[in-house]
């Protein structure tokens, strides 16, 4: 596949090199650009955008066939945030136009998406100045992490709809990541909405059950959906509620916006001697 003249597209996900929503992303952005398609080696979920020292680094090229065309690509060993550094500093040419987290098994909602290995490679190519994308598809916790079969079409439809809105150049003051959020029952006929980070819990943790502190367990979670604490603005009330898909734009600027004057005057009221 030639890749002159062709926009540059990094895809990565923290499903896996074997996942079948980084195919599914894949195929509809191929029809963009060029897509290099680097993904951790294993499961990585729930890895944000950390740097674990403990990853080994090892890129290993690797030939997937899919619908009768064969890619090749590269299984990283490493969090998704560090397959983004390694696929930008390595394996590229040069920067991508576009770097691409997903498709996701599950929705990524709430203020919990730092939690997110999904969210975290797309804030990791932001973080290089590239126009980023993190694109979930809604689904029962139970098949997050399973090999059933799920159908990928429409989350990959509005993949590439805002990869192309992203690679035209369009730029938004303090947007660094577009995170898409696709309801399980979407259409391609199903509207889109501008939606902001649910504050309302949603991803809860669930104290673990042991019988001494040094079995081996994990705090596990269960989601919670409580309709009248929904923000109607939320990604949450767009997925769960309107059966919408949820567009929410992302800055890597985590500083709150808030009046500084009051929020100053407020804290040095406790200053010594004030």
């Amino acid at each position: 596949m030639a890749k002159s003249g062709k926009p540059q597209i990094l895809l990565t996900n923290d499903d896996g090199i074997r996942s079948d929503g980084l195919w599914a992303a894949a195929e509809a952005l191929s029809k963009l650009g060029f897509v290099t398609v680097a993904a951790p080696r294993e499961q990585h979920s729930g890895a944000g955008r950390s740097m674990p020292h403990a990853s080994d680094g090892r890129l290993r090229e690797e030939e997937v066939t899919i619908h009768g065309v064969t890619w090749k690509v590269y299984a990283v060993g490493g969090s998704p945030a560090q397959t983004v550094q390694h696929g930008i500093l390595e394996l590229m040419d040069g920067p991508p136009d576009l770097v691409v987290a997903g498709i996701n098994r599950g929705e990524n909602l709430t203020v919990s998406i730092t939690i997110s290995g999904t969210v975290g490679a797309a804030l990791e190519g932001a973080a290089f100045g590239i126009p980023a994308m993190a694109v979930s598809l809604e689904m029962p916790k139970e098949h997050q992490w399973g090999d059933t079969s799920a159908d990928f079409s429409t989350a990959a439809y509005y993949t590439a709809h805002f990869a192309r809105i992203l690679l035209e150049g369009e730029t938004f003051p303090d947007v660094d990541v577009l995170k898409v959020d696709v309801p399980t029952d979407a259409t391609l006929e199903t509207p889109w909405r501008l939606t902001r980070l649910s504050r309302s819990q949603y991803y809860v943790p669930v104290s673990p059950e042991r019988e001494h502190f040094d079995q081996s367990v994990r705090v596990d979670f269960e989601i919670r959906l409580d309709e009248k604490m929904l923000e109607v603005d939320s990604d949450v009330y767009a997925v769960r509620i309107a059966r919408e898909v949820s567009v929410t734009p992302l800055s890597l600027d985590m500083t709150a916006r808030v009046d500084f004057g009051d929020l100053e005057s407020r804290l040095r009221a406790y200053d010594t001697g004030a």
